[in-house]
């Protein structure tokens, strides 16, 4: 069975070899590393981490130890950044461990951008805020379309675009989001609004009241309808001279201003006229 990182990167088997993370191949060894020393990837695609699954885990790592270790790369002074197993780190961390067993890869910063968020893609867990922004980041370093990218990660370009989608709202809804405060489902509820004010209006409502999708639904719908039923303001028909008669002041007002004159001009229209205030400031002497 191939590697999902070889579909994303169109590796062969031996290549494939050297892009499996967390085995070590024929010419690497496990390598004890100060915990001191290592810090987060930079592209780590998860931003939250759930502490009672890290105690979890340290537990299973104190009473078993560890099975796999992390995957890291040197690339500033002596210290080491992880591209795959943070988890395991910050368990490690919390057991108050001095070293970590870890591989260490040849990587730049591209590929370790990119295996770091593939890796994070293939395992369960991310918000759907953070798949948005790991297939942003992929779309960037790659220069994919969202329709490439899908067929590299095996999955509908439709599941692509759908995320994508999120990013376009609000902070607010963002953050509620990642907090699993409403769902993905929820959140594209309100994509239609389009307006941000009314998407973190209804945001509010939505986590006051518990509302369920449907819900949200609905109360999108009704909020659409009474925009359209708005009445737009009607505009009086002028009469032909009343035309006349703005066109000939508009052109008189271009003419003075092509001849150099600084003038300054507004137009008003009123229930019983129509108003035009012109202000010619004077030249000082």
């Amino acid at each position: 069975m191939k590697h999902p990182f070889s579909r994303f990167f169109g590796l062969g088997e031996k290549e494939e070899e050297q892009v499996d993370m967390e085995t070590p191949s024929r010419n690497e060894e496990i390598k004890k590393i100060a915990i001191s020393d290592i810090v987060p990837n930079r592209y780590q695609p998860r931003t939250v981490f759930n502490e009672n699954k890290i105690a979890e885990l340290a537990q299973t790592i104190h009473t078993h130890g560890i099975i796999q270790p992390i995957v890291v790369r040197e690339y500033d002074h002596g210290k080491f950044e992880i591209i795959a197993g943070e988890r395991r780190f910050r368990a490690m961390q919390k057991l108050g461990w001095e070293t970590a067993p870890a591989i260490v890869k040849d990587f730049n910063d591209t590929e370790t951008a990119s295996v770091a968020l593939i890796e994070n893609l293939q395992r369960e867990g991310l918000t759907p805020i953070e798949e948005a922004l790991a297939y942003g980041k992929l779309l960037e370093l790659h220069q994919l379309t969202q329709e490439a990218l899908a067929q590299r990660l095996g999955i509908g370009q439709s599941t692509v675009a759908n995320k994508l989608r999120l990013l376009k709202l609000p902070q607010e809804v963002q953050e509620a989001i990642l907090q699993k405060q409403i769902t993905e489902r929820h959140a594209r509820s309100l994509i239609p609004l389009k307006d941000s004010e009314k998407q973190v209006k209804l945001l509010a409502e939505i986590i006051e009241k518990n509302w369920n999708v449907k819900q949200t639904e609905e109360r999108v719908v009704k909020l659409l309808s009474s925009l359209d039923k708005k009445p737009k303001p009607k505009r009086k028909a002028f009469s032909k001279d009343m035309r006349i008669a703005l066109n000939t002041i508009r052109q008189s007002l271009t003419m003075v201003s092509d001849n150099g004159i600084n003038l300054d001009s507004e137009e008003e229209e009123f229930e019983e006229y129509y108003q035009f205030t012109i202000k010619i400031p004077k030249k000082k002497s």
